[in-house]
This record gives structure tokens, C-alpha cells and sequence, in this order.
């Protein structure tokens, strides 16, 4: 869904401005918080209810980034609210998460002025990021939400008219998260393999891109037996979507590949109720894919892109994989499925060996919600990293820092090869060897490291950060589109 506020550059004050919200800026330092908005010099002095100073002290302000207090104050149309708002040391990390404090605090108002604390234009592009993603709204309820509930519509950034392209860039990142978000909270009655092949082909079509889709008779004709296999118990076919971005005299070729289960019952190896009710969510890989190749051209990507979507909804029926089964992959390596519902790496498995033997890339990236493991080990704030080059590691690492989007490199243990062998095929979809303990976020990197062909590889396991269970900074309940703006950064920047 489009967002419901716009974040425009404007000159002049916050004296001058006739919004129903003035944001002053404050800064966190040893000090203690200075207020950088220009009060003073935007003649709002005299309406202040007390000397700032003393205003700091009675709302306990430190300048934290997002800490903000309100209070009312006249001016020529009534009674307006201000608010002190903290934005640290003014990094763009501090005014991501002040831009999504304000955000919030402002539902319900008609306008906000923000003046701008004078930061550069990286933390004008991350205040952007956070204003507009903590104002992203998905419902389907017929009923409109509460005024007081509403985003603001517009946010006026004063006195940052050499920012506009940098407030811009900002908005780009947060539309294409926007719309990983629209796709992964849609529920799966709607969201079916042939749903996201739909909305694949308009994407191309906005932001001119190639399109291919491979439906079921062709899927089995070219030899993706695991993608079929994982989606066989469905009455909704799998799709595969091969989307294709190339810049003018592009440097590289990257091929991303997104997981894209559009709803996870767990297979014969049936979820329990409780872990099966997010799984709307389990292709939040193929979104986050599919989003960043709709913002490739707006963000001046240098490089050609190749984004596969690997379709399927695993569910259980008498057509089924069942436990013991082998399927035999593109790239032609048998599986033995000892767990169905370790279904991700196998429609992930398909793809990569199709990118491989099919699309020459330079460098191969997969992301997808692949593991209950790597929850476990990092929490829901951090995403997992494995990587086959440190320098590709060093760089995605770099722009998750930049994103707000943290990336922890895991080791791809040698020693634990032995767990992804089956006795009857070429590979088990889970780990087969008990004495190196539950390692399954490793398990299933190494698992995917088979289908790279030595191509420079990196895994990104979003199982923990992919998905919010409460409003919370730039994050609302549900799917957070969390890599969209990391790869899109890693991008723009190679």
C-alpha cells in the first residue's frame, strides 16, 4: 500500500511554518542536549513555555535518539504542539531512528515542520527511511482507521533544500521495502505461486524489467524437480519468475534468489498451529527479491541484476512428498527429503543451479526465512551471513550497517559437511549426523554451498528479523521486508 505521508524539503523556519507539529532537533553530547533547530533565530523563543535548559531537565531529556516530548504553544492560527526530539549525534543511524519516533508521535496530525539539524545527506536519506517506514500502514478492514490513528500526510524538512536528493533516495529505499511488506503481509487465501508471478510481471512492466515464468508443465519439462516437489501436495501449482535488470555497460552480473513459499503448512511434517499461523510470511525471500529489482533503476545500480523467484506453497495431501522420497534437483544432485518441512532450501536448491549452469553470475546471493536455528542463535534483531568470499561478506555486512539492518557473518564449519550426506542420495535436507548437535542454520548453508559451483556466495538467513510481532521503530507487526535495503544499498554502491 502506498504511504499515506510524504516527506518534502522546504525553506524558511519553524517560525514561518503554519504546520500543527514543530519538530526542534536536539543533540546528545557530553555537554548534555543542545537544541540545533535555530530557536532563537526563528523568532519561537518568546512562545516557549520555559528556557530550554530547563525544558530538558523537567521532560528529562538527553538528545537519545527518538526520546521526544510535547507541548503546546500559540501562534497565529491557536494553540500548536511542539516537540524537542532527540537525534543523538545526528549520524544517519540516530536520524533513522528519529525519523521513526517523530513519525509515530505525529499520527493524527495534518502537518509536521522539522527543523533540520544540518546532518549530511546519508542521515537525510536514513531520516526518510525511518519517517516513512514507521508510518507504513497494511489492513484490510473495511472500516478507515481513527483521525488520531492516521499518518501524518506531509512532513516539511526545513532548511535541507540541498538534501531533496538525498530525502529522495530515502524514499526509494522505503517504497521498495513498502512493497516487499504489501507482498508478505498478504494473506495466502489471495497469495498463491501464480499470485506472485502476477505481480511479478506488472513490476517488470513499472520499472522495465524482463520477465520470465516457468509454469508447471515447464518447470517439469526443464528439470526442477525440487521446486516441484516441494509444491506437488498443493492444488496451487509452483511458478518459477526469472526477473532481469541491465544498466547500461553493467560492471557484473549478480543473481539473487529469494525464497518464495507462499504458505508453509510444514508438509507430511506438519507445523503445529501456533508456528503455522506466520507462515503467510515464508516467502519473504522472493518479495524482498522482487522489490529490489523494482528499485534498481531509481537507486542508479551499475550492475546487471538477475532476481529469481522460487515459487511454491508446501502443503499436505495424498499427492505429497513424502519423508524418505528423492528428488533429483536442476542441477541434477539427488535430495532425500528426511523432513518436508526443511522445504526452503530445496526450491532455493533448484533455482541456484539453474543460475549457475544457466546465467554466468559473478557473484549469487539467496535470502529467505530458511531456519528456526538462526532465530535461536541471533534473535529477531540480526539477520545470519554465511559467505564463501570475504570481501562479498565484508560489503553486505557494510551495507546492512548502513541500513539498520545488521548481518552477523556464521562460520561455514568444514567439519559438519558430513551431516548434509544421505545414505541413498547425493544430499539429505537435513542434518543426518547427531554428534555436532542441532547446528541447523549451518546445516542448510551448507546444505545451499552444493548448488553454488564455486561462484562467489552469500546466504542470508532472515528467519529472526524477517518477521515483527509488535509495532516497534521502523518495524510494524507482521513482515519487514527486512535485506531489502541492504542489497539495495550493496547495489547502488558496487
Amino acid at each position: 500500500m502506498p504511504f499515506a505521508t510524504e516527506i518534502r524539503p522546504q525553506p524558511g523556519s519553524l517560525a514561518e511554518s503554519t504546520a500543527d507539529l514543530l519538530v526542534l532537533p536536539v543533540l546528545s553530547g557530553d555537554g548534555g542536549p543542545t537544541e540545533v533547530g535555530g530557536v532563537a533565530e526563528g523568532g519561537l523563543t518568546q512562545v516557549l513555555p520555559a528556557p530550554l535548559t530547563d525544558l530538558f531537565a523537567h521532560y528529562s531529556l538527553a538528545g537519545k535518539p527518538g526520546e521526544l516530548a510535547q507541548f503546546p504553544v500559540p501562534r497565529d492560527q491557536g494553540l500548536v504542539r511542539m516537540a524537542l526530539l532527540g537525534v543523538g549525534s545526528g549520524s544517519p543511524d540516530d536520524l533513522r531512528k528519529a525519523g521513526a519516533a517523530l513519525s509515530r508521535a505525529a499520527r493524527g496530525n495534518e502537518r509536521v515542520a522539522l527543523a533540520w539539524p544540518g546532518a549530511g545527506g546519508d542521515a537525510a536519506t536514513a531520516f526518510a527511511e525511518g519517517a516513512l517506514l514507521a508510518s507504513y500502514t497494511f489492513s484490510l478492514k473495511t472500516a478507515e482507521a481513527p483521525a488520531g490513528k492516521r499518518p501524518a500526510p506531509v512532513i516539511d524538512v526545513l532548511g535541507a533544500g540541498d538534501l531533496a536528493d538525498a530525502l529522495a533516495r530515502g524514499t526509494r529505499l522505503a517504497e521498495a521495502t513498502a512493497l516487499a511488506r504489501d507482498l508478505v503481509n498478504t494473506p495466502s487465501l489471495t497469495k498463491d505461486p501464480e499470485w506472485m508471478a502476477a505481480r511479478a510481471r506488472e513490476v517488470a512492466e513499472e520499472s522495465g524489467l524482463r520477465v520470465r515464468v516457468w509454469e508447471e508443465e515447464e518447470l517439469e519439462s526443464d528439470g526442477f524437480g525440487a521446486i516441484l516437489g516441494v509444491g506437488q501436495g498443493s492444488s496451487r501449482p509452483p511458478r518459477l519468475v526469472q526477473l532481469s535488470y541491465t544498466p547500461e555497460n553493467p560492471a557484473a552480473h549478480v543473481v539473487l534468489v529469494g525464497k518464495g513459499i507462499t504458505f508453509d503448512t510444514g508438509g507430511l511434517s506438519l507445523k503445529p498451529n501456533d508456528n503455522m499461523s506466520l507462515m503467510k510470511t515464508d516467502m519473504s525471500g522472493s518479495a524482498i527479491v522482487l522489490a529490489v529489482l523494482s528499485a534498481l533503476s531509481a537507486v542508479g545500480a551499475p550492475v546487471r541484476v538477475t532476481g529469481l523467484l522460487a515459487l511454491a506453497e508446501n502443503a499436505f495431501s495424498g499427492d505429497a512428498t513424502r519423508i524418505g522420497d528423492v528428488l533429483t534437483t536442476y542441477s541434477g544432485t539427488t535430495v532425500e527429503v528426511l523432513n518436508s518441512d526443511a522445504e526452503g532450501r530445496l526450491v532455493l536448491a533448484d533455482a541456484m543451479g539453474y543460475a549457475v549452469a544457466e546465467l554466468a553470475p559473478d557473484v549469487l546471493v539467496d535470502v529467505a526465512t530458511l531456519t528456526g536455528a538462526a532465530k535461536v542463535a541471533l534473535g529477531t534483531g540480526m539477520g545470519a551471513l554465511y559467505s564463501t568470499d570475504d570481501a562479498l561478506a565484508a560489503e553486505l555486512e557494510s551495507a546492512g550497517e548502513a541500513s539498520g539492518e545488521p548481518l552477523w557473518r556464521m562460520p561455514l564449519t568444514e567439519e559438519y559437511v558430513e551431516t548434509t550426506r544421505s545414505r541413498v542420495a547425493d544430499l539429505a535436507n537435513i542434518g543426518t549426523r547427531s554428534e555436532f548437535g542441532p547446528a541447523g542454520a549451518t546445516d542448510a548453508a551448507l546444505f545451499l554451498r552444493e548448488f553454488t559451483g564455486g561462484v562467489a556466495w552469500a546466504h542470508l538467513d532472515i528467519a529472526g528479523p524477517g518477521r515483527s510481532m509488535k509495532e516497534d521503530g521502523l518495524l510494524t507487526k507482521g513482515g519487514t521486508a527486512f535485506a531489502t535495503r541492504t542489497l539495495l544499498r550493496w547495489l547502488a554502491d558496487r
